[in-house]
């Protein structure tokens, strides 16, 4: 997979801009919207974790900056999860996966996405928790491994969780959710180069337009409004990438 080969695909890099605004807006780096469009554009798998991971780690740093200046982030709500998903999303990262198990994993997870896009679960609660610290342990532990394996931040994952729990609000979610996909992927990243595996050159294609995307979802997504119309939107694509996974699976 070379530049030229990115350059002649513009489509994608119209898309992938939009997937960062939606993403961002709510707190998330956009991996498995990363994903789901490389897919569908029969990206080989070892170009498709990587680069997500960079993209990833790019634009929840954007979002998290913008959350976080908003004075959203809660350290009580990040640091149960943290502790016990870094070390997992290394291993994640680390281990290698046949392609027929990681398209099938990822599909799954994908499923999970769209439904929380679509707000099937996780909506926000009129009454905050005080978090469950074990049990926030043992979510970190499931998701940091999961977000290594696929080549995810793991905040789609975790917004569900705070929120079906009670635990944060929708604005504090996003902005635990976004330094949570940072840390995450900087750790799965370090664990695929660990176990030999190298960063395509030709990535840096997509990381200009994916950082104008997220510069501008992290700033309305903070600030503005909510992106209902665009989650419609991303939905279909996501899903459409789902069917291509399980059918070439």
């Amino acid at each position: 997979m070379t530049a030229i080969d990115l350059l002649d695909m513009p489509l994608l890099l119209l898309l992938l801009p939009i997937v960062a605004f939606l993403y961002a807006s709510v707190g998330h780096g956009g991996a498995s919207g990363y994903l789901a469009l490389m897919s569908a554009f029969s990206l080989p798998l070892t170009f498709m974790k990587p680069t997500a991971l960079v993209l990833n780690i790019l634009v929840s740093g954007i979002s998290f900056y913008f959350y976080y200046r908003e004075k959203k982030f809660k350290w009580n709500l990040f640091y149960p999860f943290a502790i016990s998903s870094i070390p997992f999303s290394f291993v994640g990262g680390y281990l290698k996966i046949d392609a027929f198990y990681y398209k099938i994993i990822l599909a799954t997870v994908l499923v999970f996405a769209v439904m929380r896009l679509l707000g099937f679960f996780g909506k926000e609660r009129n009454t905050i928790k005080d978090i469950n610290l074990p049990l926030a342990l043992a979510f970190g532990a499931l998701i940091g491994f999961l977000s290594g394996l696929l080549g995810i931040g793991g905040g789609i994952i975790l917004s569900p969780v705070l929120l079906l729990f009670g635990w944060a609000t929708m604005k504090q979610t996003a902005a635990v959710s976004a330094l949570f996909i940072l840390v995450n992927s900087i750790s799965g990243l370090f664990g695929f180069v660990s176990q030999g595996g190298t960063l395509p050159a030709s990535s840096s294609v997509l990381i200009g337009v994916v950082f104008i995307g997220g510069l501008f979802g992290a700033y309305y997504g903070s600030t503005k409004f909510d992106s209902k119309a665009l989650r419609y939107v991303l939905s279909v694509v996501i899903g459409i990438a789902i069917l291509k996974l399980y059918t070439t699976a």
